[in-house]
């Protein structure tokens, strides 16, 4: 599984007729102690491509891109967008609060802050409770510059929401603030 640091029980040998894959590990040397950047298969030759760097080491941190960041979003379903942002797929963030400055009767406000962000990891962390007790929480990684990264620390202050994207649509669209009162706005 990605993150996993491979180790000499996780291999075996193969016979392939022909010519071997290209940037496949042909000695079990150069594989053992390397972490998993891409899941691997039972029987599958491992390529290169799908190991961190030797000395890189397991974990999540690999799997980053150099001038990348990973930044942790606790979630539930709904905000997670029900189980359906997992690794590779493409969200949008968007935070809902009162604006600074805004007088006791400001309705609060819904703002896209960041547009098509990848899902690095999707899973379960051990956060403590009130009480000090361990407890499991929902958390989502997003790949993100390290701008990307300040914006997502100062929305965590407010409701945040995920929006699954499709995967083909990787445009930036100017996406006005909405506001309570602009939903009701024709009402009589």
């Amino acid at each position: 599984k990605l993150g996993s640091v491979l180790s000499q029980a996780n291999l075996t040998t193969m016979e392939v007729k022909g010519p071997a894959p290209k940037g496949a590990i042909m000695k079990a040397s150069d594989a053992i102690g390397r972490g998993v950047i891409a899941d691997l298969y039972q029987g599958e030759p491992i390529l290169d491509t799908r190991l961190a760097p030797v000395g890189s080491g397991g974990g999540l941190a690999p799997t980053i891109p150099l001038g990348m960041r990973a930044c942790a979003v606790k979630v539930d379903q709904v905000v997670g967008v029900a189980g359906f942002a997992t690794p590779g797929m493409k969200v949008d963030v968007l935070v809902t609060g009162t604006p600074p400055g805004a007088g006791p009767n400001e309705q609060q406000v819904t703002k896209t802050v960041l547009q098509n962000i990848q899902v690095l990891s999707a899973g379960a962390d051990i956060q403590k409770d009130t009480e000090g007790k361990p407890q499991q929480v929902q958390v989502v990684n997003l790949l993100v510059t390290p701008d990307q990264a300040q914006t997502l620390s100062l929305a965590s202050n407010l409701k945040i929401q995920l929006v699954l994207r499709n995967p083909l649509d990787n445009k930036v669209a100017q996406v006005p603030t909405a506001a309570i009162g602009q939903m009701f706005a024709d009402a009589t």
